[in-house]
Order: structure tokens, then sequence, then C-alpha cells
């Protein structure tokens, strides 16, 4: 119960997996969660243990608020503790259209995933969190939430994602001012252009853009380069920036002439 712990949302798989990879490898033992029955995710739990340290799973679907308070608990009562909290899980729109044609019940799953979900977890972790701090247990508490550049880059096709991130982006403020006092710091972390499961659709139109300069890296962003950077506000490597946003997106929202 000495090694930090921090659940990782949606870390079976695409960035999630790719940070969750990088805390183990940075000493911390690793919750994920899904809504696949354990022995999906079972290959995973395995590679992360290899790396080091313990990880678990709990079946958790992170737009039921209801499930948030138990599972929380859960891992404390497993662990001992929780030192960081990493909202990762989201989806994109099941459908990309117009946003003339966008409908209620899309934009309300995307956010229920994306916004409201995160949000509300990361209102019960940090009670969790205070509680824990207040006891001893553990120092300080971190909460890093992963967005996009799509809180600020639009996309006529993606309305409901782009303004569920933008929505991450304030949530992570707020946070942040209102836990700083209490030694809790909070974070954004906003990729670029990922290869994922989430992107293999639309890779070769990103080929193209990508080989044609949209990017000033010229390649697509990999799961652990969003990994390495969790891992840094994670493991409290950057200090006195408590609200802030680190992009990772090699260059895609950097403006050029």
């Amino acid at each position: 119960m000495t090694r930090p712990v921090a659940f990782v949302t949606g870390g079976s798989r695409g960035i999630g997996l790719g940070i969750a990879r990088e805390l183990a490898a940075h000493g911390y033992d690793i919750v994920i969660n899904g809504r696949r029955e354990r022995a999906q995710v079972e290959p995973v739990l395995a590679e992360l243990d290899a790396i080091g340290g313990t990880s678990r799973y709990v079946r958790m679907d992170v737009s039921d608020d209801a499930a948030h308070g138990p599972a929380l608990d859960q891992i404390i009562a497993e662990t001992g503790r929780l030192d960081a909290l990493v909202n990762n899980a989201g989806v994109a729109p099941s459908v990309r259209t117009d946003v003339l044609e966008m409908t209620a019940e899309s934009y309300d799953r995307v956010m229920g995933i994306n916004l409201r979900g995160p949000l509300l977890l990361s209102q019960a972790a940090a009670n969790r969190m205070l509680a824990l701090i207040k006891a001893g247990t553990i120092e300080r508490g971190r909460i890093i939430n992963v967005s996009s550049v799509s809180a600020t880059v639009v996309s006529t096709a993606r309305a409901e994602y782009c303004i569920s991130k933008a929505g991450v982006a304030m949530a992570t403020q707020i946070l942040a001012a209102r836990l700083a006092d209490d030694g809790i710091d909070v974070y954004e972390v906003r990729p670029g252009i990922i290869q994922t499961d989430m992107t293999a659709g639309v890779q070769g139109k990103y080929d193209a853009l990508i080989e044609g300069g949209l990017t000033v890296e010229r390649r697509w962003g990999q799961p652990e380069d969003v990994g390495r950077a969790v891992a840094m506000l994670a493991t409290g490597t950057l200090r006195y920036a408590t609200g802030q946003v680190l992009t990772i997106d090699g260059g895609l929202t950097l403006p050029r002439l």
C-alpha cells in the first residue's frame, strides 16, 4: 500500500492504455475501468502487471454517476489509497453529421460520457482525496483530464464532441481553482491526432493531411506520447502549474504563416 494508485478511466485501450503503461512504469499501481467483462481485459491487466506493481479492473460506466462512489470506495478499500484520477474515457459521435442535423440523442450520449461523467467522477474522487490527505494517507491528490484539441478547434461535423471537450477545459479550471488550497492539483492534457482505434476510420484522410503539413511534426501522435505527459503531471514533476493545459499535438495548433 505504499505505491501510489492511479485510476485511469477507459484504460484498457488506446490513449488510456498508453497512459496506464507509463504510470505503471513510473511506480504506480493501476486501476482501469470499462463496461466489458473482466475476462476481456485480462491480457491488458497481465501486461500492466508485467511492467510493475499491481493492476485492477473495475467494471463501471463513466456516464453512470450512481456507480462512481461505489467504484472509488472499492478502489480505496482494496488499495488503501487514491493518488491520481485520470479522466480519459471518451467517445466520438456514433455518426459524424452536420451540426444542423445533430440529434439530441447523440448530444446527450457524448456529453454524458465526455463531460458530465468525468466532472461528477472528479467531484466524488476529490472528496475522497481530501479525506485521505487529512488522514495523512496521501500527501497530494491529482486529477488529470484528457480532453482534445477539439476543445478549441472547430469541427462542424462533430459539434457535440467539440462542445464536450470545451466543457472539460472549463471544468479543469474550476476544479483547479477550488482545490489548490486543499492539496489537489488539476490539469488538462489536450491531445491532437493520436493513432488509436477511434481514429482508424479516418487514417487515410489524416495520413494525407499530416504529409501535407497539417502538423509541424509530420507523424501521427501515439498513445505513449500522451502517457508521458500524464505521467509527468501525476508524479509531480511539473509543479506550480495547476489548472494549466498541456497540448500534445505535434504542433497542429501552432499558429503559422
